[in-house]
C-alpha cells in the first residue's frame, strides 16, 4: 500500500501526536545538560528541573512590595486587553464583511480601502497609536484592533459573498427585505467563518499584544518578559512563553468547542 493510503490507527495516534513533543524536549534537555557540565552557571539553557521549579514560585509567590502574585496579575491584564481588541475586531469584521460581501455599492466602496489598509504594517503604527492615544491600555487595544480588523474584515466579506446565489433570489423571491436577507439568510452562514477567523486571527493578536507591551507597559505578559530579560533570566523567560504558548492553545480549543457545538452543521469547515 502506498504511503498515501495509510492512515495511523486509534492505538497510533496518541503516540504520533506526543511525539514531536518529547523530542523537542529531548533535544533541549541534551543541549542544557552539555552546556550546564561545561558551565554549572550557565543561564542560557535552565535545565527543565529549573524551569519547573521557577513556574511554581511565580505561580504562588507574592511580589514582595505589593503582595501580589505578579504572574495571574499580569496574565489577566494581558487577556483583557486581547479580549477587548479581539472583540471589536471580530464585532467590526462581522458587520463590514456583511455589507461589502451582500450590498453592491458597499463592497464598490470599501472594498478597495479595505485591501489597501491591509497592507500597512500595523507595528509600524505603534509609534502613532502612542502619540495619539497615549501610553494606556487604549494605544495597546488600538493595535491588536487594527491589526487584525482587516483580515477579519476581507475572510467575511469573501464567505458572504460565496453564498449561492439562489438563496438571496428565494429570500426576494418570498418579499424578504435587505435587512432580513442580511440577519436571517447570510448571517447564519457568516457565525461559525467568524469563529474560525477570529481563531486564526488569534496568532496576530497575541504578537501584536506582546510588542506594545514590551516597548510601553508596567504590566502585561510581555513587558514581563522584556523586564527579566536585563538579567538573562532566562527560567523565567521560558516559563512565560510556555504560559503564552498554553493560553493561545487553550483559546484555539475552546473556540473550535464552541464553532462544533454552536453550529455542528457547518461540518469540517469548523
Amino acid at each position: 500500500m502506498r504511503l498515501i493510503n495509510r492512515i495511523p490507527s486509534r492505538a497510533v495516534r496518541p503516540l504520533l501526536i506526543v511525539l514531536p513533543f518529547l523530542v523537542v524536549l529531548a533535544a533541549y534537555s541534551i543541549a542544557s545538560e552539555i552546556r550546564l557540565s561545561a558551565n554549572p552557571a550557565d543561564k542560557i539553557l535552565p535545565a527543565p528541573s529549573t524551569i519547573i521549579a521557577t513556574a511554581e514560585r511565580l505561580m504562588t509567590e507574592g511580589d514582595k512590595r505589593s503582595g501580589r502574585i505578579l504572574f495571574w496579575h499580569d496574565t489577566a491584564v494581558s487577556l483583557r486587553r486581547l479580549a477587548i481588541g479581539t472583540g471589536l475586531a471580530a464585532l467590526t469584521g462581522l458587520v463590514f464583511g456583511l455589507l461589502i460581501g451582500l450590498i453592491p455599492y458597499a463592497r464598490t466602496t470599501l472594498n478597495g480601502f479595505v485591501a489597501f489598509a491591509s497592507m500597512i504594517p500595523p507595528l509600524a503604527l505603534l509609534p502613532i497609536l502612542f502619540i495619539v492615544f497615549g501610553l494606556g491600555e487604549l494605544s495597546k487595544i488600538m493595535l491588536i484592533y487594527i491589526g487584525i480588523t482587516p483580515f477579519l474584515i476581507r475572510d467575511l466579506a469573501s464567505r458572504t459573498a460565496e453564498i449561492p446565489h439562489e438563496q438571496i433570489v428565494k429570500a426576494q423571491t418570498l418579499g424578504a427585505s435587505t435587512r432580513v436577507i442580511a440577519l436571517r439568510v447570510a448571517l447564519p452562514q457568516l457565525l461559525p467563518r467568524l469563529l474560525q477567523a477570529v481563531r486564526l486571527a488569534l496568532g496576530p493578536a497575541w504578537l501584536f499584544l506582546i510588542a506594545a507591551e514590551a516597548i510601553a507597559s508596567d504590566l502585561g505578559l510581555g513587558y514581563r518578559i522584556f523586564l527579566v530579560r536585563r538579567y538573562l533570566a532566562m527560567d523565567i523567560i521560558l516559563t512565560y512563553v510556555l504560559w503564552i504558548t498554553a493560553l493561545a492553545f487553550l483559546l484555539d480549543t475552546a473556540l473550535r468547542w464552541l464553532s462544533r457545538r454552536a453550529f455542528p452543521w457547518a461540518g469540517d469547515a469548523l
